[in-house]
């Protein structure tokens, strides 16, 4: 193993056997969305020390048994028989597990993190509702699947992964047999919720709440014209996921005004909101809705000043309003995974940080988001801060450790304050920034920040809370 691969809330690296080491990244891969460690060799891909299978495997056992209840997990070969690598497997439980001393983990990027007791209760509460999506549908057969979707999900699936399938790989069986490794039929054949979600011809004849609502009003309320009640456009959305999605899209895309802006001597055209926020905001809907909650389905607003999209079920596990950006739990995996492979997912837990910043980037406000027992909305604003436009050029100035600007650097007002605050101060964090500028967004600051980082004047230190900004 030569090449270097960080660490991730799916990938593990433990370069030494240590059990209790182990047990921790069990548990959190087994309550968060599975994932895989491995054992014996580090991010570079660089072996520890000599460990015999019969070394891992005793000390799988003994991490197991530290874990209460037991964490299943595989061993398995990701090396060849030249050079034999064992990884362990860990997928996602419908138990809720923990350490012997009752402490619980979940990963959250490339850390396993100790969870408090009100996040404690309410991932319990999430595991308590069962896997959904994995249950079977009643009175669905592998006939209801829509054999077109299902190839093209293998052929993006491939572009995806990489791997083209031989013509001998794309007969029933083998269709049969990835749709059970995806968990769209169970060990019998039978379809699942994810299944007829992912591939059904008629989803919604089974799951009629599997839909989506468009509803466009003229206002900034929900009435029709002159106040009265009614609204400008209905559309109800239905088939498999994929298609709601695109078709969602599309309505969506055909009520958006588009404006205009002119860089340099070319007109450019600009929607009213960013395509990726948009779209982001409705996949991440019809990924971690609560299919379970049959009376609703997924609703967009469209207002003259805003576009809310609304979500049925509450935020899953131990996800807050004060974590969703940092943090990652799927109330359905299956669905994830699929969309993901589709390649409706760009990369996996990082949808609302980059939503926030083409939000800000475009001179919106950063999105809001809403979470009550039954639903959750995001809301995305056509309003357009008003912003300093005023760039200002610095000569190549010492900074205080003796260190050179680089020549003609061109930043913001903001970005100005930033740097004499350094020069002043040795370092600037999030914190400080908005009590330098209290009247702009933390996203905006956040993205100045970062621009700073990316024209190589400042480095970033350290990570989340504890992160600061010095001159590099």
């Amino acid at each position: 193993m030569t090449q270097r691969r960080a660490a991730s809330h799916l990938l593990a690296f433990l370069p030494q056997l240590d059990p209790q080491a182990l047990a921790e990244t069990l548990v959190a891969f087994a309550n968060s969305d599975g994932g895989t460690i491995v054992l014996g060799y580090d991010e570079r891909g660089r072996p520890s020390g000599a460990t015999t299978p019969e070394d891992i495997e005793a000390v799988l056992r003994e991490a197991a048994g530290l874990t209460s209840p037991p964490v299943r997990a595989t061993l398995e070969n990701a090396g060849g028989d030249g050079n034999p690598q064992l990884i362990v497997r860990v997928p996602r439980s419908v138990d809720l597990h923990s350490l012997k001393d009752g402490r619980v983990f979940v990963r959250v990027a490339g850390e396993n993190r100790a969870l408090t007791g009100d996040e404690i209760r309410n991932l319990t509460q999430s595991k308590l509702a069962g896997d959904y999506e994995a249950e079977t549908v009643p009175g669905a057969t592998l006939a209801d699947f829509d054999d077109e979707i299902v190839a093209e999900y293998i052929a993006k699936r491939e572009l995806r992964t990489r791997r083209k399938m031989e013509l001998a790989e794309r007969d029933a069986q083998h269709a049969a047999s990835l749709l059970k490794d995806i968990g769209a039929l169970d060990a019998r054949g039978q379809p699942t919720v994810a299944g007829i979600l992912l591939f059904g011809k008629n989803p919604q004849a089974f799951l009629p709440q599997s839909g989506v609502v468009f509803v466009k009003f003229p206002g900034v309320e929900p009435r029709g014209e002159g106040g009265r009640v009614g609204y400008g456009r209905r559309e109800e959305i239905n088939g498999p996921l994929a298609r709601v999605i695109e078709r969602t899209w599309q309505v969506i895309l055909e009520e958006m005004r588009v404006g205009a802006i002119v860089k340099g001597l070319e007109r450019e055209e600009v929607l009213e909101y960013p395509e990726f926020a948009v779209r982001e905001a409705l996949v991440n809907a019809v990924c971690h809705r609560d299919y379970r909650l049959r009376g609703r389905r997924i609703e967009v607003r469209k207002y003259a000043d805003r576009l809310e999209i609304i979500s049925p079920g509450g935020l899953a596990g131990y996800i807050t309003l004060d974590n969703i950006i940092e943090e990652h739990f799927s109330r359905n995996p299956r669905l994830v995974q699929g969309l993901f492979q589709w390649g409706y997912i760009e990369e996996l837990g990082l949808g609302i940080d980059r939503m926030i910043e083409d939000m800000v980037a475009a001179g919106h406000p950063a999105p809001k988001f809403n979470a009550t027992a039954y639903s959750f909305t995001v809301t995305l604003s056509n309003v357009r801060e008003r912003r300093a436009t005023h760039n200002i050029t610095l000569l190549p100035t010492a900074a205080a450790d003796g260190a050179a600007l680089p020549p003609g650097l061109t930043v913001n007002e903001r970005q100005a304050r930033a740097l004499q605050y350094v020069r002043e101060h040795g370092r600037i964090t999030n914190r400080d920034f908005q009590v330098l500028c209290p009247n702009v967004t933390p996203e905006t600051l956040r993205i100045d920040l970062a621009d700073l980082v990316d024209k190589g004047v400042l480095m970033r230190v350290g990570e989340k809370k504890g992160t600061y900004y010095i001159l590099k």
